[in-house]
């Protein structure tokens, strides 16, 4: 294993976290979601203002040094001592200083799980010398998990970015701006072809992406880690492969509650068909219609229905 950091990335509610934190257990100081809107300061310090915030070497003037200082682990202590507001603020803190140091200590690369990272992985890999390794899931399973919670996305935030449009999303920019607030499928799906397509673009810039299909995962945990931990050249150990079956049992949940969004145990392999019951007919056929262009790039072997 080197000591090159790692990024863990994908669209939101594709299995970034459990990838992450399976990954993290092979010796990596776990660093969530520095690019989340919310994101505390002591973890990164530069504001963050949209979702999806892309990052090129146009823009980066503010961010390449805080994350090059998130990625030595160096916790911005004054910063968040500053913004602290509740006593839900001061956990957070004691947890992400603690990771920053025990880190540190023990020399741990850091690993950025940060699925708003998406459309800024060659930045990373390029500016920052990370590793990437990026989630898909299915895009009926992607509505669903949407459609559960029932998270909106508000395509403003990437209709907002002037780079991000020229460079990427252009061409779909009127489904954007039609789009209604409370179409949760048709935004679902139109953001995952959007966030794959790019992807799939990526890939000639940066070759050593290595994807990992929620699916696969799901249906053999053990198996499927094992040759994420080989693209990274990372020891695949006993003690790693129990978390993993720990995470992925079947004594786990089948369906996470609302409350627990973020939870990585679960019951993988009952979870694998679960949009089948939360989609009705029509919205399986509408996300197939919508995606199936960029999905068949990596779905061509799985059915719908």
């Amino acid at each position: 294993m080197t000591n090159q950091p790692l990024l863990v990335t994908g669209a939101h509610r594709t299995g970034t976290t459990w990838v992450g934190k399976m990954l993290a257990a092979g010796g990596f100081a776990y660093v969530s979601e520095p690019l989340n809107v919310s994101h505390r300061p002591g973890v990164m310090a530069a504001p963050v203002r949209q979702w999806y915030q892309y990052i090129t070497r146009e823009n980066e003037e503010n961010y390449l040094p805080a994350f090059q200082k998130t990625l030595a682990l160096r916790y911005g202590l004054s910063a968040e001592l500053k913004s602290l507001r509740s006593r839900r603020d001061i956990l957070r803190m004691g947890r992400d200083l603690s990771i920053f140091l025990r880190g540190r200590v023990a020399r741990q690369p850091a690993l950025l799980k940060d699925p708003f990272a998406v459309f800024s992985l060659p930045w990373f890999a390029e500016r920052l010398n990370c590793r990437v390794i990026v989630t898909i899931r299915h895009p009926a399973g992607f509505a669903s998990s949407l459609k559960k919670l029932n998270w909106p996305f508000d395509f403003k935030d990437l209709l907002d970015q002037p780079l991000l449009m020229r460079d990427h999303l252009e061409p779909f920019r009127a489904d954007m701006e039609r789009i209604p607030h409370d179409d949760i499928i048709g935004q679902s799906a139109l953001l995952w072809r959007m966030v794959y397509r790019v992807v799939h673009a990526d890939k000639t810039r940066v070759p050593s992406m290595f994807i990992v299909r929620h699916e696969d995962l799901s249906l053999n945990p053990v198996a499927g880690f094992a040759q994420a931990y080989a693209s990274l050249g990372m020891a695949y150990t006993a003690k790693v492969q129990e978390t993993i079956r720990n995470s992925s049992s079947s004594e786990n949940p089948v369906e996470l509650s609302s409350r627990k969004t973020h939870s990585v145990k679960l019951d993988s392999r009952a979870n694998l068909e679960n949009w089948k019951k939360r989609l009705a007919p029509d919205e399986i056929a509408r996300v197939r219609d919508l995606t199936e262009d960029v999905a068949s790039l990596f779905y061509a072997d799985v059915k719908w229905d």
